[in-house]
């Protein structure tokens, strides 16, 4: 079989998607598979596509047109088995102001906050502080902003920071940990903490050596991996997503740490946790968050890629289901 691997394409996080599809391409071969890497551009890639004339092609692209649906659009024109998630889901997942609404509408706490324009934002007084800035479609933490101080210099930058977009989103920050959970063919693994080096989870803590410590299988308060894991589940099925996901949360459990009364405390740490995105297409090295929640269930990096192609439809719709007994917790 042969499969062509995206990687690179035109946003902010071509690197990221650059050592992605190169990892998953080496994993696919390791598999067994005839592999051909495509770096990805919107002049290019309908031709790129044709001359390989791939049976599946493994979407590794992140960030916009890659990931917003537009790719997967081309791919459906083509009539090519993909990786990943449909031209719907992707483009719903990839707007966290709509997604964000879809999740509410199920039952997921999610972030106050709205979407703004730059200019009124670098005005200053859009939120109490602290309080974050950030893309409405993109990832990686590109172009994120917690305003804990609105000086003149700040508010300067991000109304004059076109990587926010036209329309940011912003919304309270919430004080706590970070925690995410990644979801294959529907179904939730487990709970990764993951543990800034630095203030707060930003793109260096992402990509760079040593920015970040990963707690797979954390030990949470009772109810709140539960809470985690459903959700996660409930976001991939309200966005109509196939493939993996992985869902990113904020939990504030200050008071629950700080308490005396632990039991006093327990439905206020579980009500504590918020759904911050979905992310259709995450990182995918040996080291990135899903293959190590998969290989903490047994599931090798070349299994989980063979995994995603098996996996692949055109159109695009949930399968290979059955497959995922032995990733039971």
């Amino acid at each position: 079989m042969k499969v062509a691997v995206l990687k690179g394409g035109i946003s902010a996080e071509r690197e990221v998607s650059l050592v992605s599809g190169a990892a998953c391409a080496a994993a696919l071969r390791g598999e067994g598979y005839t592999v051909v890497e495509i770096d990805a551009h919107p002049d290019t890639i309908v031709a790129d596509l044709k001359r390989v004339a791939p049976d599946v092609v493994f979407n590794g692209l992140h960030g916009d047109w890659g990931e917003d649906g537009e790719v997967q659009g081309i791919l459906e024109q083509l009539q090519l088995p993909y990786t990943h998630s449909g031209v719907a889901a992707s483009k719903l997942a990839m707007n966290k102001a709509w997604a964000k609404d879809i999740f509410a509408l199920h039952g997921v706490t999610v972030p106050q906050g709205r979407v703004e324009t730059r200019a009124r934002i670098g005005a200053g007084g859009i939120l109490p502080t602290p309080y974050v800035v950030k893309p409405n479609g993109s990832g990686s933490s590109a172009s994120v902003y917690i305003v804990t101080e609105e000086t003149p210099a700040l508010l300067a930058t991000m109304r004059d920071d076109e990587g926010l977009g036209d329309a940011p989103v912003i919304e309270p920050f919430i004080p706590g940990r970070e925690l995410t959970v990644s979801v294959i063919g529907g179904k939730a693994l487990c709970v990764t903490e993951i543990v800034p080096q630095g203030e707060w989870y930003d793109y260096e803590a992402k990509y760079v050596a040593g920015g970040s410590r990963h707690i797979v299988n954390v030990p949470l308060p009772e109810g709140v991996t539960e809470l985690a894991l459903r959700n996660a589940e409930i976001a991939h099925r309200a966005l109509g997503c196939s493939g993996v996901t992985r869902a990113d949360f904020r939990l504030n459990d200050t008071n629950w740490s700080n308490s005396a009364d632990k039991n006093q405390s327990e439905m206020d740490v579980v009500n504590g946790l918020v759904m911050l995105e979905v992310n259709t297409q995450p990182g995918m090295t040996p080291t990135s968050l899903v293959p190590e929640q998969c290989q903490s269930h047994g599931m090798s990096f070349g299994a989980l890629c063979r995994w995603m192609v098996e996996d692949a439809t055109w159109p695009r719709t949930p399968k290979n289901q059955q497959k995922l007994d032995a990733l039971a917790p």
